[in-house]
């Protein structure tokens, strides 16, 4: 183990130990980070010395931030290539965790965005803290919930997912937990003797019991209690009548809703609306990873994904300059536009 490499791994009695180790960029993935975690998962699952694998983040401050953006909005600039080469690794990874063979027991503390969630919430466990910040924050810059979020949203109670892929809400334990994000809440004190712990369990059945005995319950969360206005405004078929529900609700926080929605970029929020109806539809992960790869390659060659990173991550003026401007001159040829075919560039995951 090199503690300058960007992926720290170690065996700990019976556990493979992933530690995603750029802590002063929160643990963002870097193309080198994906394909060291994917590599390292083909191999723990041939191994039977192992296990289980855990996967957590450096530095205490969260277990990922999301992808690189600025390197995203670089590529795209530069009329270059690498950030479609990078979602297609991703996106096998994010399929591979949901499939892999032994448990993958994912310490989801902090900071859990983006990418985050694709290489933490598609495991099937999944421990929260009370430090632990949620989200698929996409529309904000301009990008549509990628990684599986559109299959994990699309599965959550009620029109909560809805909700939370379009206003790209930060959600704390216990909401992550009702959305089906996460599995179990355990307080961060208990987390280095939760994993001492793993490294004893020699087998999966005594990794899923070892979890069980430190999980506890969460504190209230916020969402279950919004419940009746959420599914309510967003049962709407449209961003526009969403828009008008949340403002005409009589609902402080609906309305409040409402403008924060239109501060997000107008086709962002059409295609995404799209991506979780269609997500629901689909139906299996791989599927879905496939449409949101035309929907990622799209909307890289597209105006709105280099002006949002512009004015949220590189100039921080927080002004974007969104084309179309306005939700209503988004077409609807233009939200199909995303989901067509890519020929002999598509993804592949889905055999029929």
């Amino acid at each position: 183990m090199n503690d300058d490499e960007p992926v720290l791994l170690h065996t700990e009695g019976h556990i493979l130990h992933l530690t995603l180790n750029r802590p002063r960029a929160l643990n963002a993935l870097t193309h080198t980070m994906v394909r060291g975690i994917d590599e390292a998962l083909v191999r723990a699952a041939d191994d039977d010395a192992v296990t289980a694998v855990v996967i957590d983040g450096a530095g205490g401050r969260g277990l990922c931030a999301g992808g690189d953006i600025r390197s995203i909005y670089e590529d795209a600039r530069a009329g270059r290539s690498a950030s479609v080469d990078f979602w297609r690794d991703e996106y096998r990874l994010n399929a591979r965790i949901a499939r892999f063979p032994k448990p993958y027991v994912a310490l989801m503390d902090g900071i859990v965005m983006g990418g985050g969630v694709g290489v933490s919430a598609h495991g099937d466990v999944r421990v929260v803290t009370e430090r632990s910040r949620v989200a698929m924050p996409e529309t904000a810059i301009g990008f549509v919930p990628d990684v599986g979020g559109t299959h994990l949203l699309a599965a959550a109670p009620g029109e909560l997912g809805t909700h939370l892929a379009l206003t790209g809400r930060t959600v704390g334990a216990a909401d992550a937990v009702l959305c089906g994000l996460a599995d179990h809440f355990v307080p961060s004190q208990h987390l280095a003797d939760l994993v001492t712990e793993l490294a004893r369990s020699a087998t999966p059945t005594e990794v899923q019991e070892t979890v069980r005995r430190y999980a506890t319950t969460a504190p209230e969360g916020e969402l279950a209690a919004q419940r009746t206005w959420i599914d309510e405004c967003y049962a709407a078929d449209t961003v526009e009548e969403i828009i008008d529900r949340l403002s005409n609700s009589g609902v402080t926080a609906a309305k409040e809703t409402a403008a924060a929605l239109l501060t997000a970029s107008p086709t962002a929020l059409k295609v995404t609306l799209a991506a979780v109806r269609r997500a629901a539809r689909l139906g299996s992960l791989e599927a879905v990873l496939d449409q949101e790869f035309r929907v990622s390659c799209r909307a890289f060659t597209g105006h709105d994904l280099t002006e949002g990173v512009r004015a949220r991550i590189i100039d921080k003026d927080r002004t974007p300059r969104w084309s179309p401007a306005e939700i209503h001159e988004v077409t609807a040829a233009e939200v199909a536009r995303h989901f067509e075919p890519l020929g002999d560039r598509e993804l592949g995951l889905f055999t029929s």
